[in-house]
């Protein structure tokens, strides 16, 4: 049996939004025992020229969302990025979720082939160019599960107590 674009996609989407959700609770949990504020936890970096953590999970969603979207051949929904309460970013995660969920495997099964382009700063020309598979193997699954497991890491470094089956779920 083979494996469809649909299940390579919206159920691992899913799923890593909900761990993310997950190890952000487990964070939150260290931090209110800390006294540390959501504005605090969420500004947290792992060293000072990289994102903090509200914009790893801003930009895991986006992957998500964006990915599903663009293998769906219709425009993406765009999300704000303006969280600043933890209670915001899991609105954020939860709304991503939904919005993949709402697609049906009709809509991506067969994109393997379809061209995929949107803007990209990092492109000389100013945006990027896939086939289906290539855009969701090569680019959004690196980049969904490189921004969770920075977040991750984030939280970890933050003094949570995690762990791999905390990052991994539940089967």
């Amino acid at each position: 049996m083979s494996l469809s674009m649909y299940q390579a996609s919206v159920p691992v989407f899913v799923r890593a939004l909900a761990n993310l959700r997950h190890v952000l609770q487990q964070g939150e949990a260290h931090a209110k025992a800390k006294n540390v504020s959501d504005a605090t936890l969420l500004q947290t970096r792992l060293i000072p020229d990289m994102l903090p953590l509200v914009k790893q999970v801003q930009i895991a969603c986006d992957m998500a969302a964006r990915g599903c979207a663009r293998l769906a051949g219709v425009e993406p929904k765009s999300f704000e990025d303006n969280e600043a309460t933890l209670a915001q970013v899991y609105a954020r995660i939860d709304a991503a979720a939904a919005y993949v969920q709402g697609f049906q495997p009709a809509q991506i099964d067969g994109s393997e082939a379809r061209s995929v382009v949107f803007p990209s700063r990092n492109s000389p020309s100013g945006e990027q160019r896939f086939e289906g598979q290539a855009y969701l193997f090569d680019y959004v699954l690196p980049n969904l599960f490189f921004h969770c497991t920075t977040a991750y890491a984030i939280l970890r470094e933050a003094g949570a107590e995690l762990g791999k089956a905390d990052f991994l779920g539940k089967f």
